[in-house]
């Protein structure tokens, strides 16, 4: 791809981006969110149509009119978000729309099963192709979508942020596939912001910026923080921190006392201080999205109680955590988080939207004027407060759910995974956002499964292990390695402090 423009109105997505894919290679395609990476597949897939350059694809110009062209051809996206018929069996996943017939009448369910084998031998993957695709792990899921690419005879595939919701278990298996695609000739363009992948499997990395095609380098000729500096544009530090800055006597907002729900959460007890960034560490399935949920009333506790300010508060849905002063940013932002199909300004107001009605009557010049102040006081990327944020790129809808609790006044926030999925740009304003929001005298519950990022935020840590706390841990005491070695103590530890 060479030279390539697109522009939607007056923005232009991609200023003459230039991507080159050799057989048999692994091609990083990196840059923050909204530089244009997803747009200029997008052109290559025909989904859209580009305005300049040229696509050589095996040596012979294309144009490719929409997706089936480009499947046909042998180009074929695995997208972050699988497109799965969750009630139909794998095999009927991947031969959708080219089954095997039986008189021309009925789908040859025995013929698609034999096939779907034979691709998951290839693939060396274990999955029964009679199982109901519903069942089956995300990690698993997306396994079947590489299978249903193979099974196109793809010659390219484009693998979009595929690790996001992986186990670290599935993401060994899945680099072990990528590994055999390369060896059999498969082109691969890898999006991730995950920089240790980068590391481990991809040959070459183009690195992308506002729409625009910074430069191209080998991965073993380069390091992180000169992909980053491209990324970017600026140098970004993430050191761990060295000190708390919330004193031990620090005014308690919130106090949680055995907080336990079946077998999800056992007797949770924390306190969490004024200006503080308390870190929520544990492995998958430590419990520690279930403790924010009782926290914020989306589940009902079996028993436990909640203190904030010292005075014992019923929670018994997320109206009454509201309105004691608790905003929560759900690790699934697109289902919790903000209402994708509504503009900018809406989902901003959404919490406190009766303080913007009158008599039945939304005043949206109101609406529109608290929104403006914090698209700018956040930095948030949209042409304006009537944009969808559905196309907003994931940090920006991050900051449009932070100002939404802003604008309700919260006192509280429980932030989980607050960067899962965006780049490293964006991560670094969070970061900044959220150290702002400490230093104003806010207090943030963090709920986060990279260890630097804990490490790099928390004053305190609070350590889970299958629903119960293992450990609260000061900063200054904290370390990778106590942490792992807390949130791999099963069967109920003894709690741990250290001041």
């Amino acid at each position: 791809m060479s030279g390539i423009k697109k522009s939607f109105g007056p923005v232009h997505a991609l200023k003459g981006v230039h991507l080159e894919l050799r057989k048999g290679e692994v091609h990083a395609l990196m840059g923050e969110n909204g530089a244009g990476k997803s747009t200029l597949m997008k052109v290559l897939t025909g989904i859209y149509e580009k305005d300049g350059g040229e696509i050589i694809y095996d040596g012979k110009t294309v144009d490719f009119k929409g997706p089936k062209e480009s499947q046909d051809a042998g180009i074929v996206i695995v997208h972050q978000e699988l497109n799965m018929m969750n009630h139909l069996t794998v095999a009927q996943n991947i031969f959708i729309g080219r089954e095997s017939m039986k008189m021309k009448i009925f789908t040859d369910d025995r013929a698609i099963n034999d096939k779907s084998k034979e691709l998951f031998d290839l693939l060396n993957i274990k999955i029964n192709p009679k199982e109901v695709v519903g069942n089956l792990t995300v990690g698993k899921q997306q396994m079947v979508e590489i299978a249903k690419a193979i099974s196109m005879n793809a010659k390219v595939l484009v693998f979009d942020e595929p690790t996001a919701a992986l186990t670290e278990a599935e993401i060994t298996e899945l680099f072990h596939i990528i590994e055999d695609l390369r060896s059999k000739g498969i082109g691969i363009v890898y999006i991730s912001h995950r920089m240790d992948e980068i590391e481990k499997i991809t040959d070459r990395v183009t690195v992308m910026r506002d729409g625009e095609y910074v430069g191209e380098l080998e991965t073993k000729n380069t390091t992180k923080d000169e992909i980053i500096s491209m990324m970017v544009g600026r140098a970004i530090y993430e050191e761990p921190k060295q000190k708390s800055a919330v004193s031990e006597d620090a005014e308690i907002v919130l106090e949680v006392k055995d907080l336990s729900r079946s077998d999800e959460v056992k007797n949770v007890s924390f306190q969490l201080r004024k200006g503080e960034i308390l870190g929520f560490s544990g492995l998958m399935g430590a419990g520690r999205t279930e403790v924010a949920r009782l926290i914020f009333g989306a589940d009902k506790c079996d028993s436990g109680e909640i203190f904030i300010k010292g005075k014992k508060v019923e929670i018994k849905n997320p109206r009454d955590a509201v309105q004691n002063g608790i905003g929560y940013l759900s690790e699934d932002r697109k289902r919790y988080g903000v209402v994708v199909d509504m503009d900018v300004g809406n989902n901003t107001v959404l919490p406190s939207l009766v303080r913007f009605t009158k008599s039945m009557i939304i005043k949206d010049r109101l609406i529109q004027k608290i929104s403006n102040r914090y698209i700018e006081s956040l930095n948030i990327k949209t042409p304006s407060s009537k944009q969808l944020v559905r196309n907003l790129s994931g940090g920006n809808q991050q900051k449009v759910i932070i100002a939404k609790w802003l604008a309700q006044n919260s006192d509280i926030f429980i932030f989980d995974e607050p960067t899962r999925g965006i780049d490293i740009g964006a991560k670094s304003e969070i970061y900044h956002l959220m150290n702002q929001l400490a230093e104003e005298g806010k207090s943030i519950i963090m709920i986060s499964s990279e260890l630097p990022e804990i490490l790099r935020m928390s004053d305190r840590i609070i350590v889970m292990c299958e629903g119960r706390k293992t450990a609260e841990l000061s900063i200054e005491d904290a370390s990778q390695e106590k942490i792992i070695h807390y949130a791999t103590m099963r069967n109920g530890g003894r709690d741990h402090a250290s001041s």
